[in-house]
């Protein structure tokens, strides 16, 4: 018989992994966890690689489940907990064989509980993750359709706390399935927007929002109030905004949500932050800074004191950033206290303090406290006033490293937006190490990724940026992508390293423009720059970087 060859040495022969990278994943697996998993968490293949492989290796067949026909018969054959604990999914019965599609057809246990449970010869095909997940979650967790559970549903004006509190009623069904939608699928947020004859439901995945689904109004109003309840806000207050938060678990993961409620003409309008608290935390050498952004940004972040601040709008990933940073800095040598709203990733050894402004809790008197509990290094959220501005510098000039974020456009006009907040100029020009401004940009899809020549004004975009490129790379659609042609997101930097010529700048309060002008004739990136190079590396689209960086 031949021996099967092992999957490190098939993605090697197939040129999807090096020798290098393959050593690595082995260095870096844990004792119970597969080399594929390893493989795409560290971003070397894509699902879609190593599910070709497997095909390959295996002969078992790979199937787009999305694009499948499955019968509700069908799914009534394999029990809920045992398709969600196993994540396997019933596609079609043929004679006495059931075909199920598994992200690990390899899961011998799995195939043979499900033989035993369901009676059939089991027929395993290969499946995404995402997919399985999402499939599962549309056919389980909602086994009737919205319109046949409309039945089931109240008037609005004869609402019943039984009906928003008991875990079969449509409406809770209905709202756990929303959720656990919005997870598999890497939701970042979840909108339900009302209309004048409906409600709308909208996801943003990577950073977009999308239109999920479109329910009846005559729901609206329960829906809103189940969501209420579980964060534990007033049911009956409908005239002021509220927020809340949601605690729960989704796929056997923990998942934090932050609610707000915003009355409008049609109702309130509720949005839903999804924080996965599973989520693993990024290497500084994973943020997508280039060699010379990252090696400026270590440099900034090793010296025993200072300030060093990251700027851009929400959700442009700069509390990730600052994390990988604090994880690399993070040892049993050093105390590292954070003040942050809200706590987004459990560090191990790191002591995080959350904000509650409803006790008094705010930035300004958790950082006061924090200065007394012996730091070396401090977090700070984000500076939101002259007070935390204030407390921040003082600190760094006491020989603490600061790290902090603030909402500004560029990395040259947070100096500005200090010296705005009420700073005086010599403390910030002594205080301040460096800023660096992160935007997000859509990473184009590994898997349907095809390249095309450059159009007349691309052509004039690069040859101004002085850079050399023939062809720029787009995803054409695919199922892993949900026809967009992106998949996931990289970040584009600005890093600004103060130096004695900038510190003079900022002691005279010299200008944006000025301060912008010396900055590009020392040769720093800025975020189109940035953005331009990333194309230039197939790694997104020249519209994606002009959405997101606009050229000044």
């Amino acid at each position: 018989m031949q021996k099967r060859k092992r999957l490190g040495d098939l993605l090697i022969e197939s040129g999807l992994i090096t020798d290098a990278q393959l050593e690595s994943a082995l260095s870096n697996k844990k004792q119970d966890e597969k080399l594929g998993d390893v493989l795409l968490k560290e971003g070397y293949i894509t699902e879609q690689q190593l599910i070709e492989v497997l095909e390959f290796q295996l002969g078992i067949p790979h199937i787009n489940i999305s694009q499948y026909p499955i019968e509700q018969d069908t799914v009534k054959i394999l029990p809920k907990d045992i398709a969600k604990r196993h994540q396997v999914m019933p596609i079609r019965t043929e004679d006495n064989q059931l075909l199920v599609a598994m992200a690990d057809p390899m899961d011998y246990f799995a195939i043979e509980e499900l033989r035993i449970s369901t009676g059939y010869q089991i027929i395993p095909a290969i499946a995404t993750k995402d997919e399985l997940q999402q499939t599962i979650n549309k056919f389980y967790d909602l086994q009737d359709s919205v319109a046949e559970a409309m039945e089931d549903f109240l008037p609005a004006d004869a609402l019943e706390e039984a009906e928003i509190t008991d875990e079969d009623s449509p409406v809770v069904r209905l709202v756990n399935q929303i959720i656990t939608s919005a997870v598999g699928q890497h939701a970042s947020d979840i909108h339900f927007d009302p209309q004048e004859t409906e409600l709308k439901i909208r996801y943003r995945v990577d950073g977009i929002l999308r239109a999920e689904r479109t329910l009846p109004k005559s729901i609206q109003n329960m829906l809103i109030a189940r969501i209420k309840i579980m964060a534990d806000l007033n049911i009956t207050e409908n005239r002021i905004p509220q927020d809340g938060r949601i605690k729960m678990t989704v796929n056997f993961k923990p998942v934090d949500m932050r609610i707000s409620t915003l009355p409008s003409s049609f109702g309130e309008k509720i949005v839903m932050r999804i924080l996965d608290l599973t989520q693993t935390l990024a290497g500084l050498d994973k943020i997508g800074f280039t060699p010379e952004n990252e090696a400026t940004f270590r440099e900034m972040i090793q010296r025993p004191n200072g300030i060093v601040l990251m700027t851009g709008p929400t959700g442009s990933g700069k509390s990730t950033t600052l994390y990988a940073g604090l994880n690399q800095l993070n040892d049993e040598s050093v105390n590292i206290i954070t003040v942050e709203d809200p706590v987004e990733y459990q560090l191990e050894g790191v002591n995080q303090v959350e904000v509650n402004e409803a006790v008094g809790m705010t930035f300004a008197t958790g950082l006061r406290s924090i200065l007394r509990q012996d730091p070396d290094i401090i977090m700070v959220g984000e500076i939101r006033d002259f007070e935390t501005a204030q407390i921040s510098i003082r600190a760094s000039l006491t020989g603490h490293l600061v790290l902090s974020t603030l909402h500004t456009n560029s990395a040259v006009a947070a100096l500005t937006r200090l010296i705005d907040m009420g700073v005086e100029p010599f403390l910030i020009s002594s205080s301040l190490s460096g800023v660096v401004a992160q935007r997000l940009v859509r990473r184009v899809c590994r898997d349907c990724r095809t390249t095309r020549e450059l159009t007349t004004r691309e052509r004039e975009i690069f040859d101004e940026a002085n850079i050399d490129i023939e062809h720029v790379s787009y995803g054409v659609g695919c199922a892993n992508c949900r026809q967009t042609g992106y998949r996931g997101r990289i970040a584009i930097h600005e890093v600004l390293k103060i130096d004695q010529q900038i510190e003079k700048y900022i002691t005279e309060s010299a200008s944006v423009s000025e301060i912008q002008q010396y900055t590009k004739e020392s040769g720093m990136t800025f975020l189109l720059d940035d953005g331009l190079l990333k194309v230039a590396q197939g790694l997104t689209t020249t519209e994606e970087v002009l959405r997101i960086a606009a050229m000044d």
